[in-house]
């Protein structure tokens, strides 16, 4: 039975990684699209961590006990469950279209409870399985930068987009792949105890500059700012007498030169340029956010409260030319689902991510600070997706809160050894 969940949970990591709405729509699987049956509408690593999740209650013959249990270590995630019902229920009422919420809001939650069973050598095979697939997603975008080949046509619903010279590997989206790459860097960085020493630094040089293949600014900037705080941070400590190893002031001497010698010639070459400049020619996309914050003033109250349908928001999504959609997480929630929805839905988020919180390592504040981030800025979450599906498992395989090494007791001599010992002459 054991066997059989840490296969499931594996495959479902490894299709989080591989299978992407993109790829669903080339093999005309209306994931979506318009059209379909209804088990079209649910990824497949939704229904194997479903199972995966029902193995876990019944393998020990009380499935009701065990999930009452689960539960009561998962309080704060069953607030984030609870409103998804909520949510839920205004959907069917108004009878709007409610697969899209159960990929995006509920298989977070669902893999996360379906981790908390597993021991921790099932966690690190998991792991292993995902470090496999973020470095099969780089090495794949620096193929479809550097050939100009895309090995799966970029969809956004049935439109194909043609002309993007960003890459996406297996994971759909360029935006998609390079926050989920950013977050891996930022835990490699955060936790050393995630791979070997030498590994983890190979691994960070080889995942580094894929930022720049995927084409995502926000995941750029928000990383080096990372970066730029660890290491302003470090520069405090050292400066108010923190002792460092002379191995370690020369390593890092020569890996500044090297890097520094590294980004010369990559922009001498012009290898980058083409996201450079997406710095200066964005091709209307601070235009599209600018509209973003004018789209709610063209809806009614009633459209304010309970959200607007789904026709209503596509045609001024087309009036605006936000032809990608709405990218304000926020703003694109109370368009589809209302203000109180919305309302409900961030504090069963922020309830869920406490949880997390609290079970992972303290480097976990910036992956939230990247989440934010992508929230504020991109369609990201309000979309359906598995985006942040992804970037829990990442969270709960690769930050999980470290314990304490249980301090040696020294046992005391018994009175009556004390007293033999202070009688027993002296060799001397």
């Amino acid at each position: 039975m054991d066997l059989t969940i840490v296969g499931l949970a594996a495959l479902a990591v490894l299709l989080l990684l591989t299978v992407s709405s993109s790829l669903l729509t080339n093999f005309h699987i209306h994931y979506v699209s318009a059209g379909g049956m209804f088990f079209e509408k649910l990824h497949a690593a939704t229904y194997l961590v479903l199972l995966a999740l029902t193995l876990c209650m019944v393998r020990h013959g009380d499935p009701i006990g065990d999930l009452l249990k689960l539960l009561s270590q998962a309080r704060l995630t069953l607030v984030l469950v609870l409103c998804w019902f909520a949510l839920l229920a205004q959907l069917i009422v108004l009878k709007r279209p409610f697969t899209p919420i159960i990929d995006t809001f509920l298989l977070p939650p669902l893999i996360f409870l379906m981790l908390l069973r597993l021991s921790p050598p099932q966690k690190h095979f998991l792991a292993s399985v995902f470090h496999a697939g973020i470095f099969l997603n780089v090495a794949l975008g620096y193929y479809e930068y550097f050939s100009g080949h895309r090995l799966i046509p970029l969809t956004v619903g049935n439109v194909v987009v043609l002309g993007e010279w960003r890459s996406a590997a297996l994971l759909g989206h360029p935006l998609t792949a390079s926050g989920l790459i950013a977050a891996y860097l930022m835990a490699l960085i955060m936790r050393p105890a995630i791979l070997p020493p030498s590994i983890r630094l190979t691994a960070i040089a080889f995942c580094f500059p894929s930022l720049m293949v995927f084409g995502g600014r926000t995941a750029l900037i928000t990383t080096i700012a990372v970066v730029g705080i660890l290491v302003f941070a470090e520069s405090i400590r050292l400066m108010r007498g923190k002792r460092t190893s002379l191995l370690t002031v020369i390593a890092s001497l020569c890996l500044i030169c090297v890097v520094t010698a590294l980004i010369v010639v990559a922009l001498g070459t012009g290898v980058f340029d083409k996201m450079l400049l997406r710095f200066s020619s964005d091709k209307g996309s601070a235009l599209a956010r600018f509209a973003t914050l004018h789209f709610l003033s063209y809806l009614d109250w009633h459209e304010l409260l309970f959200g607007a349908a789904p026709d209503r928001i596509t045609s001024l999504q087309s009036q605006l030319g936000l032809n990608y959609g709405i990218e304000n997480f926020w703003v694109s929630c109370v368009a589809q689902f209302g203000i109180v929805h919305t309302a409900l839905m961030t504090i069963g988020l922020m309830c869920f991510f406490a949880d997390l919180a609290r079970r992972s390592h303290p480097g976990i504040w910036a992956i939230f600070l990247l989440l934010l981030m992508i929230a504020a800025s991109s369609v990201s979450f309000s979309s359906k997706n598995i985006q942040l599906a992804q970037f829990i498992v990442l969270i709960v395989l690769l930050l999980p809160k470290e314990r304490p090494a249980s301090p040696v007791r020294r046992t005391q001599p018994s009175f009556e050894r004390q007293r033999r010992l202070s009688s027993s002459p002296s060799i001397w």
